[in-house]
């Protein structure tokens, strides 16, 4: 029977700092693990009761760091909550935590389903942490908050619920994580005024996997059929809508990217599957060539099966949007951007720092790849264009020259790639709003609610 994290819990009612550490650090040696400084630092840092801001790479170990301040606030009896930004991942963490704490103390609220949600652990969106600081505030039994993906925090329609607990639970410490937040020194200054408590911020550039980036002026399915013949697979091919990454999918059934052993493999995998709804004939096809399909509009079924034939190494090509960057646990090789501007819901825009950082950095995997890769493919217009000069100097012909779209497109070169590289992710910007859901339940707290409400402003 494995030994878990629950079972490294100080029965002897020991709940020293020296000595919490030291049963942790006996968990990390059974996992056969190593922390890295930032990840020390942290931890000890956490441990004299400071609020963290942890801004390592992708891979470096973030979530160890979280399992450190949960195991600590569950042995003192304290009540902590992790949050998530999307609902699969808050079900993957849940069930994690599950198994490493014990089901009895690890509880799920995602606004669809609700499990044991008074356990001395949550795990839950952003938005339901944040109604319950609304609601509650000062009053809310919350001790420690873990919030995950803090760069969320700059989302235009949604950051206002990362922001929400900051300044409504004083009672609370937290630890901040991502590894695109930019310039932080305005939280630490802004969390330590608001509730009472030193913050610190744990920066690492060291990536456990490097990434080479590359530039691609060939045809996107000459790109994946060249990465697959030198081993560069499974690739996650980006895309910023859910419509465009189904027809790539559609369009790569044609490539050679699978020998027929391997597709023989995968039949075998998803046999039972059942493949219920309307759409299912579709993936079940994709899937046969080796190409999974990944977004927040499939059905959650699909999106396990499609993660869990990548992780058994079966799929060479994943098509799917830029919610790679939220974390999503597919082990990835190459990440492929099909370009490097996207509809922001007002505007096409070029791809912010913060966003190519956020989803290149999912490219190469700890413990099994000695690197990661990046490639970026140059535009459409622009590749054929290379083809059609090639063709006609070969003809001693002209050339008629294809022209960039004129709707919902951004033009991007060489030059946008490498300064999408260089660049540091932009500094997180406020997004605070008030809406109606939020004065009604401020204004349903015991006491005085419009006088908590002019507070919050």
């Amino acid at each position: 029977m494995p030994i878990l994290l629950h079972d490294f819990l100080p029965w002897d009612g020991d709940l020293s700092s020296d000595n919490l550490l030291g049963r942790f650090l006996e968990y990390v040696d059974y996992k056969d693990l190593t922390l890295y400084k930032a990840q020390e630092e942290a931890i000890l840092e956490l441990l004299d009761e400071k609020n963290v801001i942890l801004n390592t790479p992708t891979g470096s170990g973030k979530s160890l760091v979280a399992s450190a301040l949960l195991y600590v606030s569950l042995a003192r009896g304290r009540r902590s909550v992790y949050t998530c930004p999307i609902k699969a991942l808050v079900n993957e963490k849940w069930m994690n935590l599950c198994r490493e704490l014990g089901p009895k103390n690890v509880g799920l609220s995602t606004g669809d389903a609700s499990v044991n949600r008074d356990a001395p652990i949550l795990c839950c969106t952003a938005e339901v942490l944040a109604n319950i600081a609304l609601r509650e505030g000062p009053d809310a039994r919350i001790d420690d908050v873990v919030m995950d993906e803090f760069h969320w925090y700059a989302d235009r329609d949604r950051g206002v619920a990362w922001q929400t607990p900051l300044l409504t639970l004083p009672q609370t410490r937290f630890l901040l994580m991502s590894a695109t937040l930019g310039d932080t020194r305005f939280f630490e200054e802004a969390i330590t005024k608001l509730n009472g408590r030193p913050t610190v911020t744990i920066f690492s550039g060291d990536r456990p996997v490097p990434l080479e980036f590359a530039w691609s002026e060939i045809p996107l399915s000459h790109m994946l059929e060249k990465l697959s013949a030198e081993g560069k697979t499974p690739a996650y091919v980006v895309h910023f809508t859910q419509a465009d990454a189904a027809a790539s999918a559609q369009d790569f059934t044609s490539l050679k990217i699978c020998t027929r052993e391997e597709k023989s493999a995968i039949a075998d995998e998803i046999a039972a599957f059942k493949f219920t709804s309307p759409y299912g004939a579709e993936i079940r096809k994709w899937l046969k060539h080796g190409i999974g399909l990944h977004h927040a509009g499939l059905l959650p079924k699909y999106r396990v099966l499609v993660e869990q034939l990548a992780q058994r190494g079966l799929l060479k090509v994943i098509c799917g949007t830029d919610t790679l960057g939220v974390g999503i646990n597919v082990p990835i090789r190459t990440v492929l951007f099909t370009r490097l501007c996207k509809f922001d819901g007002k505007k096409t825009i070029l791809l912010s720092a913060r966003d190519f950082h956020q989803v290149s950095g999912r490219a190469g995997r700890k413990g099994f790849d000695d690197k990661g890769f990046v490639v970026v493919q140059a535009p459409e217009h622009v590749i054929e264009n290379i083809k059609l000069s090639e063709k006609a100097a070969r003809e001693g012909k002209k050339v008629t020259r294809r022209k960039p779209p004129t709707h919902n497109f951004v033009n991007w070169d060489f030059a946008t790639f490498k300064r999408l590289i260089a660049a540091a992710p932009e500094r997180l910007n406020s997004r605070f709003h008030v809406s109606h859901g939020m004065l009604l339940n401020v204004l349903s707290r015991k006491g005085d609610g419009c006088g908590a409400m002019r507070q919050i402003l």
